[in-house]
């Protein structure tokens, strides 16, 4: 599946067969169809399934940690003979054990994050690495760049890993000059909100990065007027932020956080400033997590070679490996080029109103023949472009309703079969909790019109669906959100 956190559950995962010299075989899948060939292929091979799902006879979280009702009858009976101070205590201890149980259960659902699980099990067995710990600050930062977690959920878990960040890279000043030159160190920092900018340009950093873009409606003249006023408001010349950042002059580097963060208030981007972590290989080489992200991303939806997809998926996995910088930075490329293909969509969608209010939610279509329309018909580069584009659209629209309203967005999957690949957004609010109830929407709305659709995705917000079945399927999701 195109999912970095997962990827990184699996760099963890195999480093800790790797200790205890495990025998293993990975199989990469992209979807439910592949994942149940692979598994019966492989079953008698199978000795632990991590996985929750009836077909395949793995019990629910419920099923191992749930209230039984039997027990709590039983213990009504047998109280029924006890002194009430007796019983006043036993009621307590059901209710506190219940509270337990059910605390247990809101932690186990809010842990979304698979790479810190894994990293968990790793230091419970006092196995953990550097390298692992990386894996799970890159994991938990994809779930926050592809808005899976609330704000509040990153800046918990950041606290969690910057305590592992500490222990796992402290040193003393003797040893600040005794480093290798392949060696690996962590570090949290406050970093801008601007993708890939220490290998880019300032500039372009700035109009491809979806919340600046955003903010500052470059999509329009007047934005790119603002754009102007605010490199103005900072003192930078245009001919050093439209150069490469590492050949800017020394001098504007120093203090280019703190001014670009104090420019940012007065043009309303008062969240440029996040919490995360960086990388640093050797002496030259220093990556965020971020960074990471959306190379690993990018060499995972690989449009420019031709192949099967498992080349891909080993591409993306060996990239997260301190040994590979090459990859890495063939991914940082595609990266750049991905995310210009997402703004100039972006661009492209508000400028020419193909946003439309359905009722219940906003409706966007890609049509065969759009620029890059082959990109988006992979689904990490959908989601982003989709959420790139709801909160776009909520910045220039000025219709209040609809700056509440979830979006659903099309895009062609395969004109030979003639299927589109679809997938809901929630809406883009402060209080969402970024919960997608757009999986069992969809499902409803293709068995109520018998809509030929496929939910391969491991995400049950993305489906496949014939083209000519559309405009039944839309009608009938209007119909069930309404």
């Amino acid at each position: 599946a195109s999912d970095v956190d997962a990827l990184c559950a699996c760099k963890i995962l195999q480093a800790l067969f790797q200790c205890d010299h495990v025998q293993y075989t990975l199989v990469p899948v992209s979807g439910w169809q592949e994942l149940e060939t692979a598994f019966l292929e492989h079953k008698d091979q199978v000795k632990l399934l991590v996985k929750q799902d009836d077909d395949l006879n793995v019990p629910a979280y419920d099923d191992i940690f749930r209230d039984e009702e039997d027990e709590e009858e039983d213990s009504e009976n047998e109280s029924d003979g006890l002194e009430p101070s007796e019983k006043r205590r036993r009621f307590e201890e059901d209710v506190i054990e219940r509270t337990m149980k059910r605390r247990q259960r809101r932690e186990w659902e809010a842990r979304r994050c698979s790479a810190m699980v894994m990293f968990d099990l790793a230091w419970i067995m006092s196995k953990d690495l550097n390298d692992m710990l990386w894996w799970a600050i890159v994991g938990l930062t994809d779930q926050w760049v592809q808005d899976k977690i609330t704000q509040m959920k990153y800046v918990t878990d950041i606290g969690i890993l910057q305590r592992h960040v500490s222990r796992h890279n402290h040193r003393n000043e003797d040893e600040e000059n005794s480093l290798s030159i392949d060696c690996m160190r962590i570090a949290f920092e406050y970093d801008l909100r601007l993708a890939l900018y220490q290998h880019w340009s300032l500039y372009e950093s700035l109009c491809n990065t979806s919340y600046t873009s955003a903010s500052l409606k470059l999509w329009s003249v007047q934005g790119q007027k603002r754009l102007q006023e605010f490199l103005a408001d900072m003192g930078l010349p245009l001919r050093q932020v439209k150069q490469k950042f590492n050949s800017m002059d020394m001098s504007l580097k120093e203090n280019l956080r703190e001014m670009i963060e104090e420019s940012a208030n007065k043009f309303g981007m008062k969240d440029l400033r996040v919490q995360t972590f960086s990388i640093h290989f050797g002496f030259k080489n220093k990556f965020s997590a971020t960074d990471i992200v959306y190379a690993t991303v990018s060499l995972m939806e690989n449009i420019e070679k031709e192949g099967p997809e498992t080349t891909n998926f080993i591409k993306a996995l060996d990239s997260l490996s301190r040994g590979n910088l090459d990859k890495l930075h063939q991914g940082l490329d595609l990266a750049k080029k991905q995310l210009r293909a997402i703004q100039q969509t972006v661009a492209s969608c508000i400028c020419t109103n193909l946003v439309i209010s359905q009722g219940p939610f906003l409706y966007c279509s890609l049509m065969e023949g759009t620029p890059d329309v082959k990109l988006f018909s992979k689904p990490v580069s959908l989601c982003l472009l989709s959420k790139y584009l709801l909160k776009s659209f909520v910045c220039s629209t000025k219709n209040k309703r609809c700056k509440l309203l979830p979006l659903v967005m099309a895009a062609p999957m395969d004109v030979e079969r003639g299927t589109v690949i679809m997938v809901g957004i929630p809406p883009e609010t402060e209080s969402s909790d970024k919960k997608n109830f757009f999986g069992r929407a969809f499902e409803k709305a293709a068995d109520s019109t018998n809509s030929r659709t496929l939910h391969n995705h491991f995400d049950m917000s993305i489906i496949e669906l014939k083209t000519e079945d559309r405009s039944k399927f839309l009608d009938a999701l209007i119909s069930l959100l309404s």
